[in-house]
């Protein structure tokens, strides 16, 4: 598989990255791959002016993998609580499972430990992704015991279709 070329997200990509991110993780195209939430969740999975703050805040980088110059990936990385964080992560459904992903997360921890000296790298998983969970503990995150609420009520987030969401906390020494 040939290596993506990386960079920065801009105001410009916003229409592009939601799309991908939904498509990612959302309603019957994310079915292609494995990442998808559409039993867990309907609606969309990432609010235009949410991407449009990270983009523009500082300690804040939506990384943009691209093949032949179009978006086959992409990520946030940000700097939060003294460590990175990793998050809104999607690789185009019909590319899953190739190691595009383990690019993307590879660069994002790459940013965190050498552009930004972080000790450590965190994200927030559904604790029902108990498939997606172990994906990241192969590549070295283990849970905190931390957990979060699913934010229920705030439909930038997505439409639960069950009760018992909530994340689990994982963290990566870096």
């Amino acid at each position: 598989m040939t290596a993506p070329t990386f960079r920065l997200a801009t105001v410009d990509d916003v229409p592009a990255v939601v799309t991908l991110v939904t498509s990612s993780y959302r309603g019957e195209a994310s079915r292609a791959g494995w990442t998808t939430e559409a039993d867990l969740l309907d609606g969309e999975r990432l609010d235009p002016q949410v991407l449009r703050a990270d983009i523009e805040r500082p300690d804040s980088k939506v990384l943009l993998a691209e093949r032949s110059g179009e978006l086959v990936a992409c990520a946030h990385v940000a700097v939060e609580d003294g460590a990175g964080y990793f998050g809104m992560f999607a690789v185009r459904p019909d590319l899953q499972g190739a190691g595009l992903g383990k690019q993307v997360l590879g660069e994002a921890e790459r940013v965190a430990r050498e552009e930004w000296r972080l000790p450590a790298m965190r994200m927030t998983v559904l604790t029902a992704r108990a498939d997606l969970i172990a994906f990241y503990e192969r590549r070295g995150f283990r849970r905190t015991g931390a957990t979060k609420p699913f934010p229920y009520g705030d439909e930038r987030f997505g439409r639960p279709r069950r009760e018992d969401l909530e994340f689990a906390v994982l963290e990566k020494q870096l």
